[in-house]
């Protein structure tokens, strides 16, 4: 038997009604023409290209929702839910992402320069090529991530997971690598640590070690070998 859809028109409005009688609550909608605000729910909503600078959108629901190429620097996203948003080209620049979820965001060439990361996760996430200079990154999780040739400069990184993450061509030099940074498993196919501090790094091995670059001023974790391949050629690392 079949039905109408016009026929359920009357049984939908009547649910409805009973609902808001009642204060029964009906599945939320995601309201994409909804002004930017604390907790707005733009999931899976068409948000790219826009200027959005200085916004509050903490704890907001950002779920798949399309952000590429838009500025949202100096905006306040703690705690918001960003998971597989794309932030392709977007700005975060001075943002604050405070206990945000990004895992599984596309980020490629997305900017967080001096952006405060802290208890962020961005667990198999794809950010090739991002840029995280100067950014605060404290009990971050990058666990599974896509990070070739994001660059780390002038970033303070402390009990950052990238365990499994890859990290080929990744430029960590000038960073203040502190404590409790898990290289466990991660790829580190001429990735740049010359000059840097690594003995208090975890997880390393002799085999990544040789894929990477560093040099006579690395300092190696106890029972770690210098490999010797450092320093890389400047045009095989380019």
């Amino acid at each position: 038997m079949s039905v109408s859809r016009h026929s359920l028109v009357p049984t939908f409005v009547a649910t409805a009604a009973l609902a808001a009688l009642t204060g029964i609550s009906t599945p939320a909608v995601a309201g994409c023409s909804d002004n930017p605000g604390p907790g707005v729910d733009w999931t899976g909503c068409r948000k790219q290209n826009l200027i959005l600078r200085g916004t509050n959108l903490s704890g907001a629901n950002m779920t798949g929702t399309d952000l590429s190429t838009t500025d949202l620097r100096d905006s306040n996203l703690d705690g918001a839910n960003m998971t597989k948003a794309n932030l392709v080209r977007s700005h975060l620049d001075s943002a604050s992402l405070v206990g945000t979820n990004l895992n599984g965001a596309l980020g490629y060439r997305t900017r967080f320069h001096k952006t405060n990361l802290t208890d962020s996760n961005f667990e198999k996430a794809e950010m090739q090529r991002a840029d995280f200079s100067g950014s605060t990154m404290t009990n971050v999780n990058f666990s599974k991530a896509e990070l070739g040739r994001a660059q780390f400069a002038g970033a303070s990184l402390e009990n950052v997971d990238f365990d499994f993450a890859i990290l080929a061509r990744a430029d960590f030099r000038d960073a203040d690598l502190g404590s409790g940074i898990n290289f466990d498993s991660a790829y580190l196919f001429l990735a740049r640590f010359e000059g840097q501090d690594l003995s208090d790094a975890l997880g390393l091995s002799d085999a990544q070690l040789e894929l990477s670059c560093g040099d006579a001023e690395t300092t190696l974790p106890d029972g770690l070998k210098r490999p010797e391949s450092w320093p890389c050629d400047d045009e095989a690392v380019n």
